[in-house]
This record gives C-alpha cells, sequence and structure tokens, in this order.
C-alpha cells in the first residue's frame, strides 16, 4: 500500500453530537471548498495514520451486507462520485444514531475521498471517515512592523483524528478492505466505532493470522504458564525469543513444528494447545494450523515481546540470546538475589 501520491478529491464536514445526551446533529449544505495549497494539508496528515501494519477489516451484516449502511454508502460513493456530499451526510446520520453511549464524546465528522491510492500496485479510489472530538490550544501570531499580536484559538490536529477508517474499493463482495485507526478509544467507545457504527470484522488473513497467534503465544507465555510450570524469569523469555524468532525464520506457519521447536515438552504442548482453545472461544477467531507468515505482523508483535527482566527500580536487564549464560543466585549474607552473566566481550 502506497498513499504518498493520493490525491485529496473532495471533503464534507458535519457536527455529531450524543444523541443519547440531547447532543444534536448539524450537517453541512455543501462539502469544504479547499485551494490546491490547503489539500495536502489535510491530505497527508489524515492518511498517516494508515500503513500496512494495520489489520485489515471489512463490513459485515449477518443477514447480508445489503443491509450494511456504511458499507452501502461507500458503494454509492464508488459507483457515482457526484453523490459524495449526500451519501457523506448519510454516513453522519448512521453515526448520530448510534451515538448514544454517555462516554461518546461529540466532534467533528470528515468524510474524504481520494484517487491515486496504490494497492497491490493498482491505483484505486479510497473514503476516508474521520471523527475529532479532541481540541488543542494554539497560538496564533501576528506581525505588524516591530509589533506582535497573539491570539489564542482551539482547534484540532489532523495528524491526532480520535477515530478514522479508510475504505477501498476492492473485494466489494467481501465487505471491502477496510483500515481502522482508533488509538484513543477503549471499552465501550472502541465497540461503538467498530461494531455500532462501521459494522466490521477482521480479515483471516496472513496478517490477521500470524498477529492472533503470536498474541496468544505471548499471552499463553506470560501468565498461564507459570501458573501450571515451574519457570524462571529466564526461561519464559527464552521462550518468548524462541516463538519470535521461529515467526521470523519461517515464511509459512506450521503449528506442530512451532510447538516442537519452542515448546518440546508433551504437557506443555497439551496445555498450549487447551489455552489455544480457550483463546479462540474468547475471542471468537479461528486459528488454522498452517498459514503464510506476515512479515509486517511480526515486526509489529516482536515489539511488545519484552525480553527484559526488571530488577526492583534499579536495573533491566535484556536477553535476547543463550539464557544458558544468566544464572540466578540467592546471597544469604545480604538476604538478596542476584543474576550472573557470562559474557566474552563488553562493547
Amino acid at each position: 500500500m502506497d498513499l504518498s501520491d493520493s490525491i485529496l478529491q473532495q471533503v464534507s464536514v458535519h457536527f455529531v453530537g450524543n444523541k443519547g445526551t440531547g447532543g444534536e446533529l448539524i450537517l453541512s449544505k455543501v462539502p469544504l471548498r479547499l485551494s490546491e495549497k490547503d489539500k495536502p494539508l489535510m491530505n497527508i496528515p489524515f492518511l498517516s495514520r494508515f500503513t500496512d501494519e494495520l489489520s485489515k477489516y471489512a463490513f459485515h451484516n449477518t443477514t447480508s451486507l445489503n443491509y450494511n449502511e456504511v458499507y452501502n454508502f461507500c458503494l454509492e460513493i464508488f459507483a457515482d462520485n457526484s453523490t459524495f456530499h449526500e451519501n457523506s451526510a448519510n454516513i453522519a446520520k448512521h453515526l448520530f444514531e448510534n451515538t448514544e453511549h454517555p462516554k461518546i464524546k461529540p466532534g467533528e465528522l470528515y468524510i474524504c475521498h481520494y484517487t491515486n491510492c496504490t494497492i497491490d500496485n493498482i491505483y484505486v479510489e479510497a473514503i476516508g471517515i474521520y471523527k475529532t472530538e479532541t481540541k488543542s490550544n494554539f497560538i496564533d501570531l501576528a506581525i505588524e512592523g516591530n509589533e506582535f499580536d497573539i491570539t489564542m484559538r482551539e482547534g484540532v490536529e489532523v495528524s491526532k483524528f480520535d477515530k478514522g477508517c479508510l475504505v477501498f474499493p476492492v473485494n466489494a463482495e467481501g465487505g471491502f478492505d477496510v483500515l481502522i485507526a482508533d488509538t484513543a478509544s477503549k471499552g465501550d467507545e472502541a465497540v461503538f466505532w467498530k461494531e455500532g457504527f462501521l459494522s466490521v470484522l477482521p480479515q483471516a488473513n496472513e496478517y490477521f493470522q500470524t498477529n492472533q497467534f503470536l498474541t496468544l503465544t505471548k499471552q499463553y507465555i506470560a501468565k498461564q504458564l507459570p501458573q501450571e510450570f515451574e519457570l524462571s524469569k529466564t526461561d519464559q523469555i527464552d521462550l518468548l525469543n524462541k516463538s519470535v524468532e521461529y515467526f521470523r525464520g519461517n515464511e509459512a506457519f506450521d503449528k506442530k513444528k512451532f510447538e516442537e521447536e519452542v515448546f518440546h515438552e508433551k504437557d506443555m504442548i497439551a496445555s498450549f494447545r487447551a489455552f489455544g482453545d480457550s483463546y479462540s472461544e474468547t475471542n471468537d477467531v479461528e486459528l488454522p494450523d498452517s498459514f503464510g507468515i506476515s512479515a509486517q505482523a511480526v515486526k509489529k508483535q516482536a515489539r511488545v515481546f519484552k525480553s527484559v527482566i526488571k530488577l526492583d527500580g534499579n536495573f533491566h536487564v535484556y536477553i535476547h540470546g543463550d539464557k544458558s549464560l544468566i544464572e540466578k543466585g540467592y546471597d544469604s549474607a545480604i538476604g538478596k538475589s542476584y543474576y550472573k552473566i557470562f559474557f566474552d566481550e563488553e562493547s
């Protein structure tokens, strides 16, 4: 995916209040009139949040996609760009109808239409939907001669929108390709945006499967494994490192080989499988025993596979290799535990 050459064609803005608390919906009559100079100032910050590291979603409905409102509004825009503003208002109305939880904040809804977006070396259109809720203070400085005049203004940093999605006209029958950026929301707010408003589900592609299996593995090693087996912190870190290295060193995932290379012991493998079944049921996901490995998902997950031992508030010990080169002991004379580390060179 390459959005660097994308062109912003149209933008419509509406205000969506919280219907449940008596807020109002304000619909603009016409799209924004942006100069050619201003378009890149909105285009680049909005799109910068969308990268290949994000999971792909698709619109869905338990009965039929014909009943998914946002999907159909986007479908109409892609089929006839002249319906853009009308359907941007329809999207805002649909959002307003789903904004009833008291924690959901009011804000501006930006609907953008792009062209020249590159997906798999093909140029396609895209529709961006962004909601801004958080305001920041800005200094507007005017200079006249040798005099400076400051005005404090309240506004929005376009690169820091609270919720957003990007819809591509790819795989229309399967619900389009949808990317979601929603870093600020948790709990009910996140559920409202993905489920209540957009009604999307993760696509079961290589990125999703790799990301889910690494998440499952991390949770098992960090939480479940110490409850069933006697393991030191270095043992846990060694298993985390082996898990990541398996995914880094292979193009395709094989569950049986992964279990044998990482866990070895039959009892531990059985425990891991039981945890995997529970994880799949709790998170409503199906993870196959084999799939292609996504390098982007591995890179993202590797950042949170922390190979570190924190010792009080004084030291952090990072372990990236052979666990046999670190030993744990206890000094009864001073009543403290210690680690002994063996190495060849210091740098």
